[in-house]
């Protein structure tokens, strides 16, 4: 039967990856729910976005990283080719607590880059490895099932393997990340009391989206070899 039961139904896919995929969609959801509800609480200090990516990037004693605003929502990054910090507009110019929390998130990545953190080496080192395996790894594993070719589904495992390495470094990456940026929010009093706790409530739900995404690739990876296994 290769996994699948009455009526052609795969029962590996059911009990798998649908779980999987409906808790990354909700951890969709809830990001967006939470940055939208904090984005309208304003913090006390009337501190911008950019403001206190400045404060993070002044208290690691980083002085080449620029901070730029970028369009869009939800499309602040650190890019480490070019040594900027890019901040969507409501973050760069906004006095929320979502804003700050964001903005100093990502000044955290800078100071990883600085200070050479190992995990963020690693998967900058992947990175190049795991698009490959993102963009084939799956087809090919698939394809190897179905003509019973062993070899090429193999081949295709292995591939899409790095792409759940690549989210299990990621994992301690962002998390090091937010905890560098609620350091140094509460060492230098940017948030405090009811702000500062938003603030790490927009962060964690931000994580649980790395999470379900590891959870995803994990599901698949389990259902492939479970059909193999039964092929």
């Amino acid at each position: 039967m290769g996994g699948y039961g009455f009526y052609g139904v795969d029962y590996y896919y059911i009990l798998l990856v649908v779980p999987a995929f409906l808790l990354a969609l909700w951890a969709q959801i809830n990001v967006k729910s939470t940055y939208r509800k904090m984005s309208s609480v304003m913090n006390e200090r009337g501190l911008t976005g950019e403001k206190a990516a400045a404060r993070v990037l002044y208290h690691y004693g980083i002085k080449d990283v620029r901070i730029e605003m970028v369009g869009g929502e939800l499309t602040d990054h650190y890019d480490p080719r070019s040594n900027v910090i890019r901040l969507s507009p409501d973050v760069y110019n906004g006095a929320s607590v979502a804003a700050v929390g964001i903005a100093c998130h990502e000044a955290g990545h800078a100071a990883q880059h600085a200070q050479n953190y190992a995990p963020i080496k690693i998967r900058n080192a992947i990175l190049p490895a795991c698009n490959i395996g993102s963009t084939i790894g799956l087809p090919l594993a698939v394809f190897g099932l179905i003509i019973n070719f062993t070899i090429l589904f193999y081949i295709g495992i292995a591939l899409y393997s790095l792409v759940a390495l690549f989210q299990l470094v990621t994992l301690p990456v962002e998390l090091n990340a937010s905890k560098r940026a609620l350091d140094v929010i509460d060492e230098t009093g940017m948030l405090q009391g009811d702000d500062y706790k938003k603030a790490k409530k927009v962060l964690k739900a931000a994580a649980l989206t790395y999470i379900a995404a590891l959870a995803v690739s994990l599901a698949n990876l389990l259902r492939l070899l479970l059909r193999n296994r039964r092929n």
